[in-house]
């Protein structure tokens, strides 16, 4: 059931960090999944420590932990254009 609810959540915050980051017409569905997902890793690696808190991926689904998965699929959207742009948007 934690499977699901990673797929559900990290689709939903995946799909809005590429709203935010306006990457949202270059990807499917599948790649807002991994974006949510990845980008929870990577906040719970950089942005964890910093305010506390775990993430979607660590069983700690609160306003918290959502906002530093959110961050951290943001942060990878941003990598990701600086590395195939050279800019980032």
């Amino acid at each position: 059931m934690l499977f699901i609810i990673w797929i559900i959540v990290g689709g939903i915050l995946g799909w809005l960090a590429s709203m935010v980051m306006k990457t949202d017409a270059q990807q499917g569905m599948i790649l807002n999944v991994v974006v949510g997902i990845v980008g929870a890793f990577l906040g719970g690696w950089l942005l964890s420590p910093l305010f506390g808190t775990g993430t979607i991926n660590m069983d700690d689904f609160s306003m918290s932990s959502l906002l530093v998965s959110f961050l951290g699929a943001v942060i990878l959207l941003a990598i990701v254009n600086l590395l195939r742009r050279g800019k980032v948007r």
